[in-house]
């Protein structure tokens, strides 16, 4: 995570001899308003408001977000879009009566929006097929670079990615996490294996092999956060290969060409393999047989992480089951225990042999465990007071849902 070889960002920085992490990223957002844009069209216009939603999790009116959208879109895309909704679906019928153009004009810019660009979401088939709007983030980012590849990407997807990554630095995301009485429940780490093996209070669910027993398809897409970062130059030089959507999820993005299929077995080697690189996996926090959807992580790229370690806002991946113990006794002041953490939570000054711990920024991956080794001076114990998973996608959505609602309310309201 230190090393600054391939160009990364740095989770941690060595200050002579403390290791911390790396200095927070100020928020540069600069809100702005509709007529601030006299040069874009309605149909820009209309489409940049909708994205900046609260609902959506959207930043607010910016050049940042005008700029993103006026690549993502062509202006006829745009007077198309402006039509959709952020949660029910809509039809092309709806969508070319609003728009007053032939329904025949319409569905193909509909088809090339959902499969091709995929910046929009679909469902159903024919005549009965609804379109919607999706969020930025989660969403339209990931949806549009899964399926592609450092290699083979486009000169319009490499544009995209550095555009989204202009959006992403303003820190408008964190906006969503402040005040929050704990972290979103939307998704879960899962410990790293090596550091919970034989554990007594390790749970089933604590383990992948456990939630891969559920599913028969599964899907490979590359992670869409560090290819991102390579495209600026700022890669971390980890494998990418390892975005995993499981069950009746991949089943489309393998018909489609945008996932890889694989067998659970690949799966878990790929995950072992990301986890030997210091990469977190996690996987949405529901034990659904529908689906399931699951990305190893590395605190240098993922936008999820960045939010804790570069704008200091709260995680928004749920604490994994266990939390590190530390031992000072064994404890050498080594510092490989700073150096493997994704999130910044260690902090050690090796003369002085002192550590600071911010649990706060913890999220209970096991990896500076792993990094001790034979010297067991950090063990992983169980939380006390540890939710277990949903046990339906419709608990988790209502529970995010209203965690989501709030959050919303309070930035409108600062808007």
């Amino acid at each position: 995570i230190m090393s600054d070889k391939s160009g990364g960002r740095r989770v941690i920085e060595v200050r002579g001899r403390i290791l911390a992490p790396a200095k927070l990223r100020p928020r540069s957002v600069r809100p702005k308003k509709a007529a601030d844009f006299p040069h874009l069209s309605a149909a820009y216009l209309d489409v940049v408001k909708k994205l900046s939603s609260p609902l959506l999790m959207g930043p607010p009116v910016c050049d940042e977000l005008v700029a993103f959208v006026e690549h993502l879109f062509t202006e006829e895309e745009a007077g198309v879009v402006r039509h959709l909704g952020q949660f029910a679906g809509t039809t092309a019928r709806q969508i070319a009566r609003a728009e007053r153009r032939p329904v025949e004009e319409v569905e193909p810019i509909l088809g090339r929006l959902s499969r091709e660009k995929r910046a929009i979401a679909a469902s159903g088939e024919g005549d009965a097929a609804k379109y919607r709007l999706l969020p930025i983030m989660p969403g339209i980012f990931e949806m549009v670079l899964i399926g592609e590849s450092p290699e083979s990407m486009s000169p319009w997807h490499r544009r995209f990615a550095e555009l989204f990554e202009c959006l992403y630095e303003t820190g408008y995301s964190s906006d969503y996490q402040q005040g929050l009485k704990e972290p979103s429940s939307f998704v879960r780490v899962l410990p790293v294996g090596r550091s919970i093996e034989a554990h007594p209070m390790a749970l089933p669910s604590d383990y992948l092999e456990v939630v891969l027993d559920r599913y028969k398809v599964f899907g490979i897409g590359n992670c869409q956060c560090r290819m991102t970062m390579q495209v600026r130059g700022q890669g971390c030089g980890k494998p990418i290969d390892n975005c995993t959507v499981m069950g009746q999820w991949a089943q489309q993005g393998i018909k489609q060409g945008w996932l890889k299929q694989v067998s659970s077995q690949d799966v878990l080697e790929i995950k072992r393999e990301a986890e030997s690189h210091g990469m977190v996996t996690w996987i949405m926090n529901a034990e659904s047989s529908k689906g399931q959807a699951s990305c190893s992580c590395c605190g240098c790229c993922c936008h999820a992480m960045r939010i804790t370690n570069e704008f200091n806002a709260p995680g928004v991946l749920r604490p994994a089951h266990f939390t590190p113990r530390f031992h000072d006794a064994r404890c050498t002041y080594c510092g490989k225990c700073v150096k493997a953490c994704p999130m910044g939570a260690l902090e050690m000054d090796l003369d002085q042999r002192t550590r600071k711990y911010s649990a706060e920024r913890c999220i209970g991956c096991g990896l500076c465990a792993v990094a001790c080794g034979s010297r067991d001076a950090i063990a992983m114990e169980p939380v006390p007071d540890y939710k277990l998973p949903y046990k339906s996608w419709f608990s988790l959505q209502f529970h995010s849902g209203a965690q989501m609602v709030k959050s919303a309310w309070k930035v409108w309201r600062s808007r």
